[in-house]
């Protein structure tokens, strides 16, 4: 199918106050991006303490994670398509507040109820602040060498955060308290909206459309039913009255959203915006990476401290390589890009995410820190930051500017919900392998076979992802190409 042209172009706008430079808005949104992705894996090498203080079960351990993935990916949508609507910057400071006041609320919890809760909030604040920061950089850059520089600075943001996360959750949690992985949040929260409010223009917001509540309510909820339902068929099997009526409410809910958007005079997403199949394509693979890397670190944050009785400041160490050569990826895809394609570095790199991963599957329970961990998450990060600016370029490129902050909406929502849904199928699936280990040597050795099929899962979703990238249009494999005989000089070194 020839990829779908729009009768408005993307075009650039001012998005900074006049004498602000534009570097400005690459600063804001990376920190943005940083700071809500880091708490998708921040809290996990916190576990083990909140457990211990707030007497958490081992299903409430999960949805301290889940939680926020649950409602960050679920509100992405409402809140993306609101920055068109009502502005990115008005947004983009609501999400801050919201964000920030959770955070503090999280911080300071007395009890579990009370932190599952600011866990929850936090994710909607953060709905609304990670859309708008992938906008204000499509918006104000045409597309070019200057969007390339300023995505491939993005993406390597947003694809360090994760693992920054494990290393400063650890640092925290040992040398303060669990309570300061939630905290950091509040300087750094109140620092960008102050920023924001002096840097930004006001964007101009439409007046001719209004929100789609009901298509809001019904894909919110519908993906929140998905996500729970997977989530508690770990403590309850699959069979259980709760998981299927989840399971069948998501369906019915996410049926009627597409039937709302259909024949809604102000749809929440647009259907025609699917027929750009970049960033149809580029939503499949962004789901099925933030599948790997979120379940991937998870596991291994688990199996460093309780399987190997590891402190959190050593566990955040024992992953701190991966996030540098994680980072160095994404920031070098950009030198790669024009040479090979967007196509073939997605493949490439999720062929390496998948070898680094199956490496790593064979975790045995008193492992050489080189050869299983340090090794294997060195290809793992290699892998994951080549694909974070490919993918996020074949998901923007040619996306009209009044449709920016739903597609960034649709793309971050591919990776919060594909990793909510990702770690709550592959937790069941270790719990259930560990139960039927009978003949393990011990409890933990039991865990660790669990463990071990969940990170085979997890390779063979990132070769998933590679081959995927090969279902985008022949375009997509041009940009880089085009790009290249144009400014070779500013691309290569």
């Amino acid at each position: 199918m020839p990829e779908a042209r729009s009768e408005h172009p993307p075009i650039s706008e001012r998005v900074t106050r006049p004498h602000m430079p534009l570097g400005l808005v690459v600063v804001i949104a990376c920190v943005a991006q940083f700071m809500v992705v880091l708490d998708t894996s921040i809290v996990n090498v916190a576990l083990p303490d909140m457990k211990t203080e707030l007497s958490l079960s081992v299903s409430e351990q999960q949805w301290v994670v889940n939680g926020y993935l649950i409602t960050f990916g679920g509100f992405l949508l409402l809140a993306s398509r609101a920055s068109d609507l009502l502005g990115r910057k008005r947004v983009f400071q609501a999400g801050l507040i919201v964000f920030t006041a959770a955070s503090l609320a999280g911080g300071l919890a007395q009890e579990h109820t009370a932190l599952l809760i600011s866990r929850i909030v936090q994710g909607i604040g953060a709905a609304a602040v990670a859309p708008a920061s992938l906008s204000l950089i499509t918006a104000s850059h045409p597309e070019g060498t200057g969007r390339t520089r300023a995505l491939s600075i993005w993406s390597a943001a947003a694809a360090g955060a994760g693992a920054v996360g494990l290393v400063l959750g650890g640092v925290l949690t040992s040398s303060l308290s669990w309570r300061y992985v939630l905290l950091v949040n509040v300087p750094i929260g109140i620092a960008l909206f102050i920023t924001t409010a002096i840097c930004l223009e006001r964007s101009v917001r439409s007046d001719r459309l209004r929100l789609d509540i009901p298509g809001s309510l019904t894909i919110t909820i519908g993906i929140g039913a998905l996500t729970y339902g997977i989530s508690e068929s770990a403590s309850k099997g699959w069979g259980s009255a709760t998981v299927i009526a989840s399971l069948v409410v998501a369906t019915a809910l996410v049926a009627a959203f597409v039937v709302i958007e259909a024949f809604s005079r102000s749809p929440l997403v647009p259907l025609r915006i699917f027929r750009y199949r970049g960033l149809s394509v580029a939503n499949v693979i962004v789901a099925l990476v933030g599948v790997g890397m979120t379940a991937s670190l998870f596991f291994l944050s688990l199996y460093l401290q309780q399987a190997l009785g590891y402190s959190a400041v050593k566990t955040g160490l024992a992953i701190l390589p991966m996030t540098v050569v994680l980072m160095v990826g994404a920031l070098g895809s950009r030198r790669l890009i024009p040479v090979l394609g967007p196509r073939s570095l997605l493949l490439i790199g999720g062929v390496i995410s998948a070898v680094g991963l199956f490496w790593l599957s064979f975790l045995p329970t008193e492992p050489a820190y080189v050869d299983h961990i340090l090794l294997p998450t060195l290809v793992v990060g290699l892998g994951t930051g080549l694909t974070m600016l490919p993918v996020t370029e074949a998901a923007t490129n040619s996306i009209p500017t009044s449709f920016s902050g739903l597609a960034s909406g649709l793309l971050n929502m591919g990776r919060q919900i594909g990793g909510a849904i990702g770690l709550a199928v592959l937790v069941t699936v270790s719990t259930n392998v560990a139960a039927a280990d009978t003949g393990a040597a011990s409890p933990a050795a039991a865990t660790v076979s669990g463990y071990h099929v969940a990170l085979v899962a997890c390779a063979a979703v990132s070769l998933a992802a590679g081959f995927v990238a090969l279902l985008l249009p022949k375009t997509a494999r041009s940009i880089g190409r085009g790009l290249l005989s144009r400014n070779s000089r500013h691309l290569l070194p």
